[in-house]
């Protein structure tokens, strides 16, 4: 039987716990117990997440049938890309000068030679979902947004608060995506509810998120991994 809107609403939002706002080097991280060489590992490798997070939209606008959200989607790979390389505003280039405040040159990160095995894994696996998957699949995937405007906000709170050598201006690409976030969140709800007009396809959309969950704790647990290695 289909679940009804709230059900259905109801047990995706219950993967919250699942979001990796919850791994323990986050909870280190927003502890404050991180030193920068490992802060320097977490940036750098997010930044392979971040810089193809576009080629993962473009999959899914490449798989819809359906222009309104094509149109609307496209919003994403603009806002990351920017709208030209001088684009200084770019999700991009916010990252970056994230990695810079850290202590990262600019030409390492961009060469990703700090990108460990794990982390390429788990990215390029979710590229790949984006695209061999149904697109309405591909975009449930994305629901983590519901998850992410609360963390990011805490993020900007308790690095200012326990890293003193990082700025707010440092942390641009978090306090310029919290509303927007929220926002895309709410209009990808929307747009996996409407068209889950089946039980499969409900249930594919909860297993599509929980997917992604694994994804980003799969990151972590190999982030987490290489710090410990370089400790030792």
């Amino acid at each position: 039987m289909i679940r009804t809107p709230d059900e259905f609403v109801t047990e995706l939002r219950g993967l919250s716990h699942r979001y990796w706002g919850t791994h323990p080097f986050h909870q280190r991280m927003h502890a404050g117990e991180l030193t920068r060489d490992e802060l320097r590992t977490w940036a750098a490798n997010r930044w392979y997440y971040q810089c193809v997070l576009p080629r993962k939209d473009a999959a899914i606008i490449s798989n819809c049938p359906d222009p309104e959200i094509r149109r609307a989607w496209l919003d994403r790979i603009v806002y990351h890309d920017g709208t030209s390389g001088d684009d200084t505003e770019s999700g991009r280039e916010r990252w970056l000068r994230l990695c810079e405040a850290v202590g990262l040159r600019r030409a390492e990160v961009l060469a990703e030679t700090q990108v460990v095995p794990g982390v390429r894994f788990a990215v390029d696996a979710y590229v790949t979902f984006a695209r061999t998957r149904p697109w309405l699949e591909a975009i449930a995937s994305g629901l983590t947004e519901m998850f992410s405007g609360h963390l990011m906000q805490r993020r900007v709170a308790d690095m200012l608060a326990k890293y003193d050598w990082i700025s707010r201006a440092d942390l641009a690409y978090f306090t310029n995506r919290i509303d927007a976030v929220s926002g895309e969140g709410k209009s990808t709800l929307d747009i996996v509810v409407r068209h889950s007009i089946t039980r499969e396809q409900q249930d594919a959309a909860i297993a599509a998120l929980s997917f992604k969950c694994d994804v980003l704790w799969s990151m972590l647990d190999a982030i987490d991994l290489a710090c410990r290695d370089r400790q030792t």
